[in-house]
């Protein structure tokens, strides 16, 4: 780090030392994301195939050790898993403007993620699932107040570094989960799961040791709580979680001494998605529904239902890649490169790997693009999105039915898939996270990030009902279906454009 500290006071009045010429504080948030990321991108990385990893097969040298669940309840954990990470991104960015603070609750959630990694790291299945939701919690809290204190080392709105230092920071995220799989995902996978999630935990460790030690160059805002609760409303935040834990008790005490049911891992499954579905309704629907917006407003938000729809379906697909692609590339693909058998993990750094090399060139190309007035509008770009994610699988039911019996296929299927989901990705979300900061009603201007993040936990609810309710998303008569809701979405998108720009307004 030391090295890319650089002596610029002209462009840091006040400070002598920069971080590639922006506010030394940058290069704290740049490595505790870059650590949360690696930490949480190598534990995906293993998360299916240790559920579905049973006793060791003598014949290919796996290892085993694992929880030998079936495919369709692997891929409904782990769906339910990234969906309640974006969940909990809501109440992180709640609890950061009014409790604790961004600086305090970024500290307290890299602790939490650390006692999750650690709990996953122990052989045991009950301290495996509390280590999931830990992850879950801590992740959630961390991701919506890390990139609040970006935008807060530059306090002028006309620093003209913001746009850069953001840029940077994404980065982080990338460079994170790209390295992840080659370290974390390789050593559980080939050595011993458990140390994989023990090197997770060390990852978070110095995440959490890097954040502590540099928090002190951060904004001084950072450390403040917004809108700190009232009394009154501290005792209304207590009475109402106490009556929540005392509902979910009673209602689970009940499914455990009821004979007609077992308390069976869908009792806690099922819940989950169907709030995972609700919550993002609700939200919308309260936020459309405010007396307190005007008609402009309210139009926009009718606008963004479009995009949010759109991109639940993209992340539906999207998020498969750790799981239903995981789970072929494991059994089906001949991984062969010259004489190395390259570790299914490793498919998982294909995506951050791409994003890093074509991210430049999107960005390019929409600029010259926008030079000549050419520029696809965003609803365009949302729907070559879906178009794209829909062909990604339309491609990968080639594969699927060349892998027949003890017949294998090349890896080089994989790698275009993900090449597709990088493309359509590029489409989306940086579009889509740049649209809802001008499209955000003034009155939820903070809470519109959390809420296009509930996309993807809409999405990924809806892959884990779908597990969770005895479909097979690994066979290709649901991976057609998908491709096909994917495309029909795109062009149902592209068909409304006019409609849609339209309700945008003034946005483009």
């Amino acid at each position: 780090m030391a090295s890319s500290l650089t002596k610029d006071s002209a462009s840091t009045p006040g400070s002598e030392k920069t971080f590639f010429g922006h506010p030394r504080g940058l290069a704290t948030l740049f490595m505790t994301e870059m650590w949360e990321r690696f930490s949480y991108y190598g534990m995906r990385a293993l998360l299916v195939l240790y559920l579905v990893s049973g006793g060791a097969d003598a014949a290919t040298g796996s290892q085993g050790g694992g929880l030998a669940y079936t495919a369709a309840t692997a891929t409904a954990i782990y769906s339910v898993y990234v969906a309640m990470v974006y969940l909990m991104a809501m109440p992180g960015g709640w609890i950061g403007d009014r409790i604790w603070g961004a600086r305090k609750t970024v500290a307290i959630a890299s602790l939490v993620i650390v006692a999750g990694h650690v709990c996953l790291a122990l052989p045991s299945s009950a301290m495996f699932f509390v280590g999931l939701a830990l992850v879950a919690v801590g992740s959630g809290l961390l991701k919506a107040n890390i990139s609040t204190m970006v935008g807060q080392l530059y306090s002028d709105p006309k620093d003209l570094r913001r746009d850069g230092g953001f840029t940077i920071f994404y980065m982080g995220i990338n460079l994170g989960a790209f390295a992840a799989p080659f370290a974390i995902g390789i050593l559980g996978e080939k050595v011993n799961w458990h140390l994989g999630f023990g090197l997770a935990a060390i990852g978070m460790a110095l995440g959490a040791i890097q954040f502590m030690v540099g928090s002190r160059h951060l904004a001084a805002e950072s450390n403040r709580v917004p809108n700190p609760l009232s009394a009154e409303e501290k005792r209304g935040v207590v009475v109402k979680t106490l009556a929540a834990v005392a509902v979910i008790a009673a209602f689970y005490s009940v499914v455990a001494f009821t004979d007609v049911y077992r308390l069976t891992l869908n009792w806690a499954l099922l819940p989950i998605t169907v709030a995972g579905l609700l919550i993002p309704v609700a939200v919308l629907v309260k936020i459309k529904r405010d007396k307190d917006l005007n008609t402009e407003e309210q139009t926009k938000m009718t606008a963004f239902i479009w995009f949010f729809v759109a991109a639940a379906i993209f992340w539906m697909i999207f998020d498969q890649g750790a799981s239903t692609l995981s789970l072929f590339g494991d059994s089906s693909t001949s991984r062969d490169i010259l004489g190395w058998e390259m570790p299914n993990t490793l498919f998982q750094s294909l995506n951050p790997g791409f994003i890093m090399l074509l991210a430049p060139v999107f960005a390019a190309v929409w600029i010259a693009l926008a030079r000549r007035n050419r520029e696809p509008s965003t609803i365009v770009k949302f729907s070559i999105a879906l178009v794209v994610a829909g062909a990604s699988f339309f491609v990968f039911l080639v594969p699927m039915g060349m892998a027949t019996g003890d017949t294998k296929v090349t890896m080089w299927w994989l790698v275009l898939i993900f090449l597709m989901h990088t493309v359509a990705e590029l489409c989306l979300s940086p579009v889509g996270l740049s649209l809802t900061t001008k499209m955000a009603p003034a009155k939820y201007a903070s809470q519109m990030m959390g809420v296009f993040f509930l996309a993807v936990t809409a999405g990924d609810s809806v892959t884990g009902m779908l597990a969770i309710a005895g479909v097979d998303l690994n066979g290709r008569g649901m991976v057609a279906l998908e491709a096909t809701a994917a495309v029909l979405a795109g062009f149902a998108v592209y068909t409304a454009r006019n409609k849609v720009k339209a309700l945008m307004g003034d946005v483009r």
